[in-house]
């Protein structure tokens, strides 16, 4: 069995799971490129159907294909915070397991309070998820304890303790994976998007230099759209930060709960065990 848990934590760092953000990425890219270029850059936007002239009044799609370059990059931050968010939700949910963890916690401790290991391993077999593989595997570690003899009481609750730090371990990377993404996002989409409005403003202030007397229509034209960038930056963060922090304090939930029915197998081991 412990020659088999290396193995269960390459399979889950490995595979197509572990390069999936270096594949999602450019391809959400390229799908923010094509919207941006075809369907904000649409002709129908524009004065005279032609994207070159500025925007139809009132008409946000030209405004937003008139924020630059910059735009399909904010883009692409977005959409990658709405398919991580899809997957985190999914990944959580399924660690969950099938029931409520508050419940299965409690089962298990009645189990374990009853000396009945079987059953409380049945209730893991039945919830499944991140906590009930823990709590499986330290009832394993506590099932072997209680058969072997020549070790101490304190020796093998240690190694009931260990068995289910080891097995958290192995879970934790599981559901923390892909939240640096999330936070790297929070942390540079406000900043692309002001660099994408001094860009604009930057643009704006050129053309009424070199254009004689100041047009205030072109110059509030060009502050909407240099400041498209500063919008689609900061809702693009608000919403990488608000999901992550969620996520966060979910994982630390179920953590909370791994420690506590690893705690109560220790407790009831070193009350019940021999």
């Amino acid at each position: 069995m412990t020659a088999a848990k290396p193995t269960q934590a390459k399979q889950q760092g490995g595979g197509l799971s572990a390069i999936f953000p270096f594949i999602i990425i450019p391809v959400l890219y390229v799908v923010a490129y094509f919207v941006w270029a075809k369907v904000f850059g649409s002709p129908g936007n524009f004065v005279d159907n032609d994207n070159t002239k500025d925007p139809l009044p009132g008409n946000y799609a030209g405004t937003i294909y008139k924020g630059g370059f910059i735009v399909p990059i904010l883009l692409t931050l977005f959409f990658t915070v709405i398919v991580f968010v899809i997957e985190r939700f999914i990944t959580l949910s399924q660690a969950r397991g099938a029931g409520n963890i508050d419940a299965f916690v409690r089962g298990v401790k009645g189990f374990l309070d009853r000396n009945d290991v079987s059953g409380a391993m049945s209730a893991c077999d039945k919830q499944k998820g991140a906590v009930a593989n823990v709590v499986r595997a330290g009832l394993t570690k506590y099932q072997e304890m209680l058969s072997i003899t020549g070790m101490e009481k304190d020796e093998k609750v240690i190694a009931i303790q260990k068995e289910v730090e080891e097995a958290t371990s192995l879970e934790l990377p599981m559901l923390e994976k892909n939240l640096n993404i999330l936070a790297t996002i929070a942390s540079i989409a406000t900043l692309l998007g002001l660099f994408g409005t001094v860009l604009g403003m930057i643009r704006s202030f050129a053309a009424l230099a070199t254009a004689g007397a100041p047009d205030s229509t072109a110059l509030a034209t060009g502050i909407s759209e240099a400041l498209i960038n500063t919008a689609l930056g900061i809702g693009t963060s608000a919403l990488a930060i608000i999901f992550y922090n969620f996520f966060t304090s979910r994982i630390d939930g179920m953590t909370y709960r791994i420690d506590e029915a690893g705690y109560s197998l220790t407790q009831t081991f070193a009350a019940k065990g021999h």
